[in-house]
Parts: structure tokens; C-alpha cells; sequence
């Protein structure tokens, strides 16, 4: 069994990486997007909305019903993006550690 302290110092590495893990979320951006594209919403990994592209064709008062559709869809699309790249990048930094099975880090 491994010494305590080398324990707890690997504990305070896998801490350090996976904050770090966490601010890089940050920084990757997913674009999710409905209505083929007339609506765009791009967000980071960590779902932070980050802009929204509306087509000018949307913009009539007459279009106000899809086009709320259509902005809750694409929100809807980029969070789901933005899931699966967190899940895979932290899948990345946990591949090596320790876990038993079906444990989830708290991100």
C-alpha cells in the first residue's frame, strides 16, 4: 500500500488537473443550431452562451412563434454539444486514475 503522504500528494495533483481540466472548458466553443441553420447558438463546453445568429428572414413580426422555436431548439442543440465535449474532456484527464466503477468526479 502506498505511503499516505504520496497518497494524499497524488489527491492534490488529480485536484489541480482536473480545476485546470475545468477552466479549459471554458475556452472550447460547440455551435448548436435549428431551423437548417437560421438560427445559431454557439456556447463554451461549460455552457456558457457565448452568441446567437438569428437570419434576417426570422425577423418579421409574422415569424415570432418559430422563431422562439427555433432560438429554444438551437439553446436546446449547443448545450447538448456542450455536454458531450466536457463529458469527453474530462473523460480524458480521469482515463488514468484509480476509480472504481461508475464513479462520477462532482463536474
Amino acid at each position: 500500500m502506498k505511503d499516505l503522504n504520496e497518497i494524499l500528494g497524488m489527491a492534490s495533483r488529480v485536484q489541480e488537473e482536473l480545476q485546470r481540466a475545468q477552466d479549459n472548458l471554458d475556452k472550447l466553443e460547440v455551435e448548436g443550431s435549428a431551423g437548417g441553420g437560421l438560427v445559431k447558438v454557439r456556447a463554451s463546453a461549460k455552457g456558457r452562451i457565448v452568441g446567437v445568429s438569428i437570419d434576417d428572414s426570422l425577423l418579421a413580426p409574422s415569424e415570432k412563434q418559430m422563431l422562439e422555436d427555433l432560438v429554444t431548439a438551437a439553446f436546446n442543440d449547443a448545450r447538448k454539444k456542450a455536454d458531450e465535449v466536457s463529458n469527453a474532456e474530462m473523460g480524458k484527464m480521469t482515463a488514468g486514475l484509480p476509480l472504481p466503477p461508475g464513479f462520477k468526479l462532482p463536474f
